[in-house]
């Protein structure tokens, strides 16, 4: 049975759910997910996948494995973003989040990774690049920091106006603390500095966007997201001018709602 929603809100373009906690909120998700892919499945023979990593996305992904109504093998998996120089086995890679939580266990007919480590940083932006506009994205799972980005456009470098797709960005304090209090690093010092990111633009092409965001760690970037000005200070922002965003809220991360 898909969890209700406590409070349902609507800010611009932007349906907000609010659920009693994330494990409701990811159930929720992963039911809005699949009703759409099926959805799309009977129409085309091939869709493309935004994925998110981090902490934030554990409950969504998880509910994602009830859903059989989903033919992976006629789905197209892409991602946001990924630490430049890190092996792909290092703990912290999103690959090895994605390849673990999301490629093994339901194994899409393609998974296109950002390769990180590759030795020409350059012809791998533009290798990602081609293959985001031979593949439009379907659906983009879009989750937001605690800075406010998304994927990697953290404030000092999100543009919205941005000509590239993909490309090489600077990690900001904050963005590189959240990634420490998540536990992925035993020290700020160990987190990159730099990563390649889709860009605002680039994510803004998904045809549709859920965006999934738990935990009252997220609720001043959700408040300034939903309910201040449209501005590369909290990146996600842009969002409320995307045709089709649902954001997917639980009660801690709602909190600094106005009501």
């Amino acid at each position: 049975m898909v969890p209700t929603p406590v409070r349902e809100k609507k800010y611009d373009n932007v349906t907000v759910k609010i659920f009693a906690n994330k494990e409701d909120l990811g159930r929720a998700a992963a039911a809005a997910a699949a009703e759409h892919i099926a959805a799309l499945q009977t129409q085309e023979d091939r869709v493309n996948l935004m994925f998110s990593t981090g902490a934030s996305q554990f409950e969504f992904v998880a509910a994602l494995k009830d859903h059989k109504e989903i033919d992976w093998s006629r789905v197209n998996g892409f991602h946001l973003d990924e630490y430049i120089d890190m092996d792909d086995q290092h703990p912290a890679s999103f690959r090895l989040w994605l390849r673990t939580r999301v490629e093994e266990p339901f194994q899409p007919g393609k998974f296109y990774y950002i390769e990180g480590d590759a030795e020409d940083t350059e012809a791998e932006i533009q290798r990602y690049a081609r293959l985001l506009e031979e593949n439009p994205i379907d659906l983009g799972f879009i989750g937001i920091g605690e800075n406010g980005h998304i994927a990697f456009n953290d404030p000092p470098v999100a543009d919205f106006e941005d000509p590239k797709a993909v490309k090489v960005v600077e990690l900001d304090e904050a963005c590189r603390r959240q990634q420490l209090g998540e536990g992925w690093f035993p020290t700020l010092e160990d987190v990159p500095r730099y990563a390649i990111s889709l860009t605002i633009p680039s994510i803004m092409k998904c045809k549709k966007i859920i965006s999934v965001v738990p935990d009252g760690r997220k609720a001043e970037a959700v408040r300034k997201a939903l309910e201040g000005p449209i501005e590369t200070a909290c990146p996600a922002s842009i969002l409320r001018t995307h045709p089709d965003v649902t954001i997917f809220l639980d009660q801690d991360s709602a909190s600094l709602l106005s009501d």
